[in-house]
């Protein structure tokens, strides 16, 4: 069995943040809704299951809602149970994706002693981060997210920031590029937002274009470039990278399937995807099933050799190897029951378009002299 990632969402969507593009605010009421909390015995089961599968690496993502509201005791104990079920040899790594609102100095703490790798969300500049990522208040949340950074910093624990890319920052990539640089962050995600109104089918306000985002993506990749690859880590280009290498992609968007992860909610569901944590697409539940099972049933397999299902002009297309389709949330269904082709399509072609010369004569740098030229 290939190895997987276990995506969990212990507080489910309850988030202490109140953002106004957050796609839980869609989610199905049968899913979880009111106060949602992992148990100690849910917490138990996924990690004695998966460490139990035997996979050398064994990666555990926490992310939310707002992971951070089960406490620290919570993840002092999932540690604990790695420990505790942890064979030698094995390698067990922890992330965690959070906001950053709630991380003090106990918190920092436990983080760097822990080696916990912890992404926290910030969409830029003060005016472009709090227009959307409010509180339940309706004020902006930039200051006390700029002071969990620094407080990361202060404690060295190791981290990275994630931008969702609206209709706000996109058109800055500039400014979202010095941003970060001025602030000594080193290791850049930028996700971009699509997101459809499931009443009236329409795309919602607040996502961007293919357009924006092809144009986002090759401004960047210029301002990446000229300030040196081996010195600045954003994610989308490290796995284009990693492709003109001859390696895998570090990213699922354009894996062949949709393999990577397995979601666990805070009751004990299991999903086949983040973004597809609907009944549908419930697996099962591990107090039920052993994640074994999960893995290799019948529905996670369909889902994940769902995403070969390419349109014609994926088909046809001269970036089929390297983009396989984008996400597959991304594919508007057209109604026509023909494979539908990604909403950032153009985005892709005139990305991969622009910068796969460059991508491959990197790739090329590394290979012969194992490092980038400065």
């Amino acid at each position: 069995m290939r190895p997987f990632t276990l995506l969990i969402k212990p507080s489910g969507s309850n988030c202490n943040v109140n953002c106004r593009y957050c796609f839980y605010k869609d989610r199905p009421t049968q899913v979880g809704s009111g106060r949602q909390r992992m148990s100690s015995e849910v917490l138990e089961a996924l990690v004695r299951d998966y460490l139990g599968l035997g996979f050398e690496v064994n990666i555990f993502a926490w992310q939310g809602g707002e992971p951070t509201l089960m406490g620290l005791d919570f993840y002092c104990k999932a540690v604990a149970l790695q420990k505790e079920y942890g064979g030698r040899g094995r390698q067990v790594s922890n992330s965690l994706q959070t906001n950053g609102i709630l991380l003090d100095e106990q918190w920092c703490d436990f983080l760097r002693e822990n080696k916990f790798l912890v992404g926290i969300s910030i969409d830029g500049p003060e005016e472009f981060h709090d227009h959307y990522r409010i509180d339940h208040n309706g004020g902006g949340t930039y200051h006390k997210v700029m002071s969990a950074i620094e407080k990361c910093t202060k404690h060295r624990v190791e981290f990275n920031t994630l931008t969702l890319l609206n209709d706000r920052n996109v058109e800055q990539p500039d400014v979202l590029f010095d941003f970060f640089i001025d602030r000594g962050i080193k290791y850049l995600q930028f996700i971009p937002c699509v997101e459809f109104d499931r009443t009236s089918g329409k795309i919602c306000d607040f996502s961007i274009s293919g357009e924006q985002y092809g144009n986002f993506l090759c401004r960047l990749f210029d301002r990446w470039y000229k300030y040196g690859p081996a010195n600045l880590s954003i994610r989308i280009f490290d796995s284009v990278l990693s492709y003109c290498m001859g390696q895998r992609h570090t990213i699922c968007t354009f894996s062949r399937q949709c393999t990577d992860y397995i979601v666990v909610e805070h009751n004990g569901d299991c999903f086949v995807c983040d973004f597809f944590v609907r009944p549908e697409w419930r697996l099962g539940n591990i107090l039920e099933t052993p994640i074994v099972e999960l893995a290799q049933c019948d529905k996670k397999r369909g889902f994940a050799r769902g995403k070969q299902n390419l349109a014609n002009e994926c088909l046809v297309c001269r970036h089929l190897d390297v983009c396989r389709g984008g996400c597959v949330k991304d594919r508007i269904d057209t109604g026509s029951g023909k494979p539908a082709a990604s909403y950032l399509c153009s985005a892709y072609k005139r990305f991969f378009d622009y910068t796969m010369p460059r991508f491959i004569q990197l790739a090329a740098q590394v290979q012969n002299i194992g490092r980038f030229e400065k």
